[in-house]
């Protein structure tokens, strides 16, 4: 992963945003020397997100309390 110097990348943001786009490596760009922005290439997400592709995996309890106890529930709050 590349770095450099705040003063740098306002001098060359133009060819650094080109070189991350073209190498497909982040770049760290630092002030005083701790990281600050790190630019990432973009990429565009694939997955098809679909409402309710997950329902399947969650599991509805009508009752909530009796499984720890009411007292649980009481100390809780």
């Amino acid at each position: 992963m590349k770095s450099m110097t705040v003063t740098e990348f306002k001098a060359q943001a133009l060819k650094a945003i080109a070189e991350v786009s073209d190498s497909r490596e982040k770049l760290v760009v630092t002030k005083w020397g701790a990281p600050v922005v790190q630019v990432v290439p973009y990429s565009v997400d694939v997955t098809d997100a679909k409402p309710g592709k997950l329902s399947h995996m969650f599991d509805f309890e009508e009752d909530i309390v009796s499984p720890l106890g009411a007292e649980m529930w009481s100390s809780a709050g």
